[in-house]
């Protein structure tokens, strides 16, 4: 352990999980010395392949500075199962799932949702607040809306998956439905497994 150990866990996650995560904390009262949390980047969903090696490199500061036991919030999120290599050798447990609306719906629904219409877009609070920049700009939309119908042509509708009960973001995810050209369901889930997984976190690193 080193001198100073600030905390009872680490959550290594990626960054579009961050403020869920630290109001599943907050409504918790757990403070940064029982439960602290660092991110990487949101956008290296975009590079997966960069994933693995910057989660273990996480894991690795994070037993140099004495945390009590580290865990992992991240989907295998088009790592192809090397994320999961990395904590089997690591000794790291994550959060069960491919994906954050596995773990926002839970399994059972999210499998019923994609039996019920395989052509769903999904959207969670994250990605409604920054469509623009995520999808719109991302994919190339704004400059080249024809290629619209070519990433989004096999969709049908777009299912968002809402962790708090917010008309403005409700109205963002709307938007973002009819600039795609693509119905629009809302399911609340509030925060899932996310939060069944802070909350395991906290118990066993009190041991």
């Amino acid at each position: 352990m080193t001198e100073h150990a600030p905390a009872g866990c680490l959550i290594i996650a990626c960054g579009a999980l961050a403020r869920e995560i630290l109001a599943v904390r907050d409504a918790n009262g757990w403070d940064e010395a029982q439960m602290a949390v660092t991110c990487l980047p949101a956008i290296w969903h975009n590079r997966p392949e960069k994933i693995p090696a910057g989660v273990r490199s996480k894991i690795r500061g994070g037993r140099k500075k004495g945390y009590r036991s580290i865990f992992v919030l991240y989907g295998d999120c088009g790592t192809g199962g090397q994320l999961d290599e990395v904590l089997r050798e690591e000794g790291v447990e994550r959060i069960e799932g491919p994906h954050c609306y596995d773990f926002y719906a839970g399994r059972a629904e999210f499998d019923r949702l994609m039996e019920e219409e395989l052509g769903s877009f999904f959207l969670t609070d994250y990605i409604a607040r920054h469509f623009d920049r995520i999808i719109w700009q991302g994919m190339g939309l704004d400059r080249h809306p024809e290629l619209r119908d070519a990433y989004f042509g096999h969709y049908r509708r777009v299912v968002y998956l809402a962790q708090i009960d917010d008309p403005v973001l409700t109205e963002k995810a709307e938007a973002a439905a009819r600039r795609l050209g693509l119905a629009f369901e809302r399911r609340l889930t509030g925060y899932g497994g996310l939060a069944t997984f802070l909350e395991k976190a906290a118990q066993q690193s009190k041991g």
